[in-house]
């Protein structure tokens, strides 16, 4: 895990790339986003990375970082299953995942993969509250 002033610098670096490329219609990103961009990219050096920011069609204050999904394209993921693909994302933001990320929607695939289907799923509508505010047992 990155930590201290190279991460410092990724993040500032993450940050002008989502400044640049905007973000789910917005001109820029948040800090978790960036950190999320960042931390991808040092970790898997994927050949795609697309991060959408969702948190704004589920049941949290305007401007939250909690929901995201993303795909990664990256030859690290060669032979390996979608388990052990979704362990290495996981260990990459293992510090956002404890703590801001509520919901982490990863797509991991490898660059075959996503010449054969470049498609970013799309997540259901956020239903809002719980099961026991929606009297559902």
């Amino acid at each position: 895990m990155l930590s201290g002033q190279p991460a410092r610098r990724l993040v500032a670096m993450a940050t002008r790339i989502c400044v640049s490329r905007g973000s789910a219609g917005s001109a820029s990103c948040g800090p978790v986003e960036a950190a999320i961009r960042a931390k991808l990219e040092q970790a898997l050096s994927p050949e795609v990375l697309e991060l959408r920011n969702e948190s704004g069609g589920h049941a949290v204050p305007p401007g939250s970082e909690t929901h995201f999904r993303v795909a990664v394209v990256s030859s690290r993921f060669e032979g390996l299953s979608p388990l052990q693909r979704h362990r290495l994302v996981h260990a990459a933001l293992s510090e956002e995942l404890a703590g801001p990320v509520h919901a982490l929607a990863i797509q991991a695939r490898t660059p075959a993969q996503w010449r054969e289907n470049s498609q970013l799923d799309a997540s259901p509508s956020c239903l809002g509250g719980s099961k026991k505010t929606r009297g559902t047992p």
